[in-house]
C-alpha cells in the first residue's frame, strides 16, 4: 500500500511536528501571509485536516511593514507536560523588532494561543528541546565571531523568554552552506542534532550528528547527508519519478504508535527546466535505524510520489484527503481557515453581506502593503478556479481573480470598465512590466463568472458574462516561478482582490485538482 507525496501540498514550507498519543500536530512558515503559521492535524500522517493558525490575533503577529518573504519563518511545534509551545521568527515586521524571536504556547491546541513571549537572540529557526532532567533549551542558527553560521544553543525560562545561559556553539554542520532549522532529539540514550544545510535551493539537503550530552560535541554522522535530492537528476521536471521533487531539506522526525519514526521535510516540483511556482511543500518519509545507531531514510532511496507505508503491504494508494474547495459566501462567515491576506489586513474592507464583499484599500496587488485581497495556496499544477461576482465597476475599479505571488509577479482578471462598457481584462504585472489585454465586455446586468485553469506551463483565464464564456488571456507559470521572483521563499496563491475603488461582492469560489 502506498501513499502519495507531498502530503500536503502547495506552499507550505519548513514543516514541524508532534505527537500527542495517536495524534500529530504540524505546523508550517507562513511568511508576509496573515493569519500565521497554519495548524494542521493527523492521525496516519498521511491525510491532514487544517484546525486554523495559531497567530490569528493582529497583536500576535504585526506584520504590516515586512517585506516580500518578510514575516514568519520556520516554526517549530512541540507539546511537553500536556501544555503546547510553537516558536518561531518574525522577520521585518515592524520597525521596533525587524528580527524577532518568540514563542507562543496554550493547553488546548484548538487555542487561543497566548501572546508572544520574546527571546533577545539574533538568527533564525528556533527550537525547543527539553531535557531528561526538564531543563528546556532553544536551539537555533547563530553567528560566530568570525562572521561564520553556525548553530547555537542556550538554556531558556519559556515564562519569561530570559537566557539562562550564554549561548554556545553546539555545531557548525558538514560544511554545506547555511546551517539552519536545527532540532534536538534524545533517542536511546543519545542525542541526536538534525540540521538543514545547503541552503533552500537545489543543494538543500538534512544532516545529523550525535553525542552524550546536549551541548555535544556531536559526531556527524558517516552518511551524511540523510537526506538530499542534489545528485537525483532520473526522471527530473517529470512527474513522480525521483527526479521530480528537488531541493529536498528543513526536517522534522516522529515516530508513531507502532515504533516506525518518519521525516517530514519540503520540496520543490520543477516544471520547467530549473523553475518551480508553487512554492516548497510538506513530503514524509519513513525512517530505519542501522546497527550503529544512525537514522537512514527511506531505506536509502530517493523520495518519489508513490511511497510505500512500512507493514501495509498490498498494491494501490490509501485514501488521502482533497483538497478541492467550495464556498457558498451567500451563506456569510467565516471563511474556510486555508484563506489567508497579504500582511495584517483591514478588517473594515472585508464583510459578509449577501456575499463577500471586498472594498478597496489604499494599496493596490502591486504596492507592498495590505491591499484588499484574499487568497488561498495554488496546491496543485494542474487546477480550476471559479467564482461567481456581482459589479458595477468604474473605470478605476478593478476587481475579480488572481494568481499571485508577489506584488511584482501576478496575473489578475478584473472586472472593470473600458470604453464605458463593464468588460473583464487580464493584467500581467511581472517584474517592472504590466500588460493589459484587450478587453471582453460583458453586458452591464448580472453576475460574471471568472475562471482560471493551469497545467505547469501556463494559465489560461476566462470570463462568462450575458454573451458567453470567453477566453480573456494566457500567462506563463514560468513568469511567476520563484527564480523569476528573485528567489522568494513562497508560492502561488489563487484569490479575490478589489483595488482602485468601490466595492465588489464574490458569492461563490470554487478550488479544484484537474485531471493529467
Amino acid at each position: 500500500m502506498n501513499y502519495r507525496n507531498p502530503i500536503i501540498p502547495g506552499f507550505y514550507s519548513d514543516p514541524s511536528l508532534c505527537r500527542v498519543g495517536d495524534d500529530f500536530y504540524l505546523v508550517t512558515s507562513s511568511f508576509e501571509f496573515f493569519p500565521g503559521v497554519p495548524l494542521f492535524h493527523s492521525r496516519d500522517l498521511v491525510n491532514w485536516e487544517q484546525l486554523g493558525h495559531v497567530l490569528d490575533r493582529q497583536s500576535q503577529l504585526p506584520i504590516g511593514e515586512c517585506g516580500t518573504s518578510g514575516g514568519v519563518f520556520a516554526p517549530t511545534i512541540r507539546e511537553h507536560n500536556g501544555r503546547f509551545y510553537m516558536i518561531t521568527t518574525s522577520v521585518g515586521g515592524s520597525r521596533q523588532r525587524p528580527l524577532d524571536n518568540f514563542l507562543v504556547w496554550t493547553d488546548d491546541i484548538n487555542g487561543p494561543w497566548s501572546e508572544p513571549i520574546h527571546i533577545d537572540h539574533m538568527g533564525i529557526d528556533p527550537s525547543l528541546f527539553w531535557d531528561t532532567d526538564g531543563r528546556a533549551y532553544y536551539t537555533g542558527t547563530h553567528t560566530d565571531s568570525e562572521g561564520r553560521s553556525c548553530i547555537g544553543q542556550f538554556e531558556i525560562d519559556l515564562s519569561t523568554g530570559a537566557k539562562l545561559s550564554e549561548t554556545k556553539i553546539i555545531w557548525y554542520g558538514t560544511g554545506g552552506r547555511c546551517p539552519e532549522g536545527p532540532h534536538m532529539y534524545y533517542i536511546d540514550g543519545k542525542y541526536y542534532l538534525m540540521i538543514a544545510e545547503g541552503g533552500t535551493e537545489y543543494g538543500h539537503m538534512v544532516t545529523l550528528a550525535k553525542g552524550d550530552s546536549v551541548w555535544g560535541p556531536f559526531v556527524s554522522c558517516p552518511h551524511n547527508p540523510i537526506l538530499s535530492h542534489r545528485d537525483v537528476v532520473d526522471g527530473f521536471g517529470q512527474e513522480g519519478g525521483p527526479g521530480s521533487f528537488q531541493a529536498l531539506g528543513h526536517g522534522d522526525l516522529t515516530c508513531d504508535g507502532s515504533g516506525q519514526w518518519w521525516m517530514v521535510f519540503h520540496g520543490i516540483r520543477p516544471t520547467q527546466g530549473q523553475l518551480h511556482h508553487i512554492g516548497r511543500e510538506t513530503m514524509l518519509a519513513p525512517v530505519g535505524w542501522n546497527g550503529e545507531g544512525w537514522p537512514v531514510v527511506n531505506g536509502g532511496k530517493p523520495i518519489t510520489a508513490a511511497m510505500p507505508l512500512p507493514g501495509r503491504p498490498g498494491e494501490g494508494f490509501a485514501e488521502q484527503r482533497s483538497f478541492d474547495l467550495f464556498a457558498d459566501f451567500t451563506k456569510g462567515g467565516p471563511l474556510s481557515p486555508r484563506w489567508v491576506y497579504l500582511r495584517n489586513p483591514y478588517e473594515e474592507n472585508y464583510r459578509f453581506d449577501g456575499g463577500l464583499a471586498l472594498t478597496a484599500g489604499e494599496k493596490s496587488l502591486d504596492d507592498l502593503g495590505s491591499p484588499t485581497f484574499t487568497g488561498l495556496r495554488q496546491q496543485h499544477l494542474f487546477m480550476a478556479a471559479t467564482t461567481r461576482m456581482d459589479c458595477t465597476p468604474s473605470e478605476k475599479q478593478q476587481a475579480g481573480l488572481t494568481v499571485f505571488h508577489t506584488n511584482e509577479q501576478h496575473y489578475d482578471l478584473a472586472v472593470t470598465r473600458r470604453e464605458g462598457r463593464r468588460c473583464a481584462v487580464l493584467r500581467r504585472r511581472v517584474s517592472d512590466m504590466a500588460v493589459e489585454s484587450a478587453p471582453v465586455f460583458l453586458g452591464e446586468d448580472g453576475p460574471v463568472f471568472l475562471e482560471v485553469e493551469s497545467d505547469k506551463l501556463e494559465y489560461r483565464f476566462f470570463a462568462e458574462g450575458a454573451g458567453g464564456r470567453t477566453l480573456v488571456g494566457v500567462g506563463r507559470t514560468q513568469l511567476l516561478s520563484t527564480e523569476c521572483t528573485r528567489g522568494t521563499f513562497t508560492g502561488c496563491f489563487v484569490g479575490l482582490f478589489c483595488q482602485g475603488e468601490g466595492s465588489a461582492r464574490f458569492e461563490e469560489f470554487q478550488y479544484r485538482q484537474l485531471p493529467r
